[in-house]
């Protein structure tokens, strides 16, 4: 009897050895597989800079040249040929020093089109960053524009905002380049928060992803004050109504809705 009982006993605990080794198999696979994608990924965003033209005038007389597009607009030379590959390309967007060198997507009639697609319209997990469908780039440029990215596990797409947090990480990496294909632009950081989503009736908080053109002096400054006030330390640099802002925005993990955002304003 006890012999029976031994051998059950072992029994089951060669099955849960297998089941738990065919977990860390699987758990393995997945990780390798998420990890090849992500630099399958990043590959292609590589082969991407090779179609930017460096415009060589510029270097004479610090003019961005422009070029006349079929449909009857200007945009920067040096993102023509990117823009002829897809249309719904935007800008470019990089900050020195990190991980972050990407282009950036714009479809105002499908919101999240690019949460999980590539820039070849592919689907990818990693999707590629890309602009608040209410947002304007053109004429009547917006007061905020927020730009939306994957906080990947991997280290790539905004997963380097979230070293924003430390301050001197910050006053090494203040800078932020992000041209349009209309104009090139250099921002300055003046806030980098922790934050998060809430329920479109919940008024009981602020809604820093509502915010995207001022009415006011007053409600663009309760979108600084906001942004600054949640900053865990101190930046100097503000921004003033009129200036021109962009907001970048990833998840984070401090809470089940949990964001990370970087505002800057332009300055050049």
């Amino acid at each position: 009897m006890k012999q029976n009982k031994r051998k059950a006993k072992s029994i089951i605990i060669n099955i849960l050895i297998v089941i738990l080794f065919i977990i860390a198999l699987g758990s393995a696979a997945y990780i390798a597989h998420y990890y090849f994608n992500s630099m399958k990924t990043e590959k292609e965003f590589d082969k991407l800079k090779e179609y930017i033209v460096e415009d060589d005038s510029s270097k004479a007389d610090d003019k961005p040249k422009y070029t006349k597009t079929k449909e009857n607009y200007y945009i920067l030379v040096r993102y023509e040929k990117l823009h002829e590959m897809n249309s719904d390309f935007i800008g470019w967007i990089k900050i020195d020093g990190t991980s972050i060198d990407y282009p950036v997507m714009h479809t105002p009639d499908n919101p999240e089109y690019y949460l999980h697609t590539s820039f070849d319209k592919e689907y990818s997990s990693a999707g590629t960053l890309f602009v608040d469908s209410k947002c304007s780039l053109y004429d009547n440029i917006s007061d905020n524009v927020i730009i939306y990215g994957h906080n990947m596990k991997s280290g790539t797409m905004f997963h380097d905002l979230i070293s924003f947090e430390n301050e001197e990480f910050y006053k090494n990496h203040k800078y932020i380049t992000f041209d349009t294909i209309y104009e090139p632009g250099t921002y300055e950081i003046i806030a980098a928060m922790r934050t998060q989503v809430y329920a479109k009736d919940d008024t009981s908080y602020y809604h820093y992803y509502e915010f995207i053109n001022a009415k006011n002096e007053e409600e663009f400054d309760e979108f600084v004050s906001y942004a600054k006030n949640n900053t865990p330390y101190n930046i100097d640099t503000t921004a003033k109504f009129g200036d021109k802002l962009i907001t970048l925005s990833t998840c984070a993990y401090h809470n089940e809705n949990g964001r990370y955002v970087v505002v800057a304003k332009k300055v050049k």
